[in-house]
């Protein structure tokens, strides 16, 4: 397993402790399911704050391959988890332990999937919050988040990483738009 989605957030909405919070929740859910070995880097992307330049998420899970908990290949390297020919469907983005996360249709629904990114993958530089203020806030803001199962509304109801944003950062308004706090996780090492 090189990929995976958490089964379950830390807790507090969209406050993760910001990058290094989240890194080290991906490292704990994969130590518990038994591949701790590896460096596990969580596909989020911050603004950058005062005169730090902005993380792309796609800078920060290694080169690929990627594989589910299932050992099923969902993308060969970084262009290709980014571009239309990747293997990202409801069935094949899976938990660490090897579940199905709910998605469209399912009670509840948490096919909202936190990344702040846009779909290449990058940053946003229009200087608004995509991040629920990098990670490290769950009241105000807004995060951008993905469709795990491809399917919904927003701008790009199709995008596994850029779909729409959520109605605010506390874990009530993320389940309020179909999602639950989770993010996804990627072996970089």
């Amino acid at each position: 397993m090189t990929f995976f989605i958490t089964s379950a957030g830390p807790g507090n909405g969209a406050n993760l402790g910001g990058l290094t919070g989240a890194d080290a929740h991906c490292q704990k859910l994969a130590a518990a399911a038994g591949a701790g070995n590896r460096t596990w880097r969580a596909y989020l992307s911050t603004s950058g704050p005062g005169d730090q330049k902005p993380v792309n998420a796609k800078d920060r899970i290694g080169a690929g391959p990627w594989h589910n908990a299932k050992g099923v290949q969902v993308a060969a390297n970084v262009a290709e988890l980014h571009g239309d020919k990747n293997n990202l469907t409801k069935d094949t983005q899976l938990n660490e332990k090897g579940e199905v996360v709910n998605g469209r249709g399912d009670t509840p629904n948490r096919h909202d999937i936190l990344t702040g990114s846009q779909l290449d993958g990058t940053a946003f530089t229009d200087g608004a919050d995509h991040t629920c203020q990098n990670w490290t806030g769950s009241a105000d803001g807004s995060a951008q988040v993905g469709h795990h199962d491809r399917q919904g509304g927003g701008q790009n109801p199709t995008s596994w990483n850029s779909a729409h944003a959520s109605r605010g950062c506390s874990q009530e308004n993320l389940r309020g738009t179909g999602g639950d706090g989770l993010f996804y996780c990627f072996a970089a090492k």
